[in-house]
């Protein structure tokens, strides 16, 4: 039996077959994940140092194929005290490569949410799948002209002039570099930059991390005792097994790793939801399974 799950462009996004947005609360704060689509990418780029055979069984004890894994990219919408905050902003709508990627305006449409009612973005760094959306035409002319972006100081400084580790393959190098120039170009007037961390709404902390990128920031909800973390490329699927395999596109990798243990060992600890922008839609939990981690996903609150 197949059905068709593609996201059509020409059609509403009510007509999806496939679930593409989900509704949490954090006390005081609602959330919602919206799916921007999938991203297949050579299975390869999950685990620049694991030894390919054990990638391959990875892949095969979860019955996928060897060659081409499907990224999840996620995107969050959050409101709090007033503000209604777009964290990341999915890949666009440019790359031929990735067409059921790219769908952010139509899911926000679907939802019910007009672009020119989103007061701030954060970013929770400048590679493609997380700014293009802002590049897009769907999107950039339906937000307000004055829209504050949020973005690590480090981030953007790098970016300026990349300085690409030596193990980044090429192809990496050539795509990111002109997306994120020209995204700091058409966007540094907008730009509110920090050094640590800043409270972008009330209950909304985006705080840096490095590692991924050099300005690679989490975001941290908290209201009335409750919490969540949007970890944007902190954690990928495979980590909760493996969580010293290098990402093929973490600058570094070491840091990386430190971070995302760190990360995982206090999700664990706290128990709350766990949302990034590649981990399977819509959410998860973190628990301790011996000596690493296991991902525990949400039941769906139908």
């Amino acid at each position: 039996m197949s059905l068709d799950t593609t996201s059509h462009p020409d059609r509403q996004g009510t007509d999806e077959l496939v679930p593409s947005r989900y509704a949490l609360r954090v006390g005081e704060i609602d959330v919602l994940v919206i799916s921007d689509g999938p991203l297949p990418l050579p299975a390869a780029t999950l685990a620049t140092n694991a030894d390919p055979a054990d990638l391959a069984a990875w892949l095969d004890d979860l019955l996928l194929p060897p060659d081409v894994y499907k990224w999840p990219l996620n995107v969050v919408v959050v409101r709090s005290g007033g503000r209604t905050v777009l964290i990341d902003t999915g890949i666009g709508a440019e790359y031929p490569d990735f067409p059921r990627a790219g769908r952010l305006a139509l899911r926000l449409d679907a939802a019910g949410i007009n672009p020119a009612s989103v007061t701030d973005v954060v970013l929770t760094h400048l590679h493609m799948d997380h700014v293009g959306g802002l590049l897009a035409d769907g999107l950039r002319g339906r937000l307000r002209p004055d829209l504050p972006v949020h973005l690590a100081a480090a981030e953007a400084e790098f970016w300026a002039s990349p300085d690409f580790p030596a193990f980044m393959p090429p192809p990496v190098q050539e795509t990111l570099g002109p997306v994120a120039l020209r995204f700091l170009d058409e966007y540094r007037s907008r730009l509110r930059l920090f050094e640590k961390e800043y409270e972008v709404a009330p209950g909304v902390v985006v705080r840096r991390t490095g590692g991924h990128a050099p300005g690679h920031s989490v975001v941290r909800l908290a209201s009335g005792g409750d919490r969540l973390t949007f970890a944007g490329d902190a954690v990928f699927p495979n980590h909760f097994d493996h969580p010293n395999w290098y990402n093929a596109f973490d600058h570094d990798p070491e840091e990386a790793v430190r971070v995302r243990v760190g990360l995982l060992q206090e999700l664990a600890a706290t128990g709350e939801p766990l949302v990034a922008a590649h981990l399977p839609f819509p959410s998860g939990r973190v628990a301790v399974a011996g000596d690493v981690f296991r991902w525990v996903p949400a039941i769906w609150d139908y």
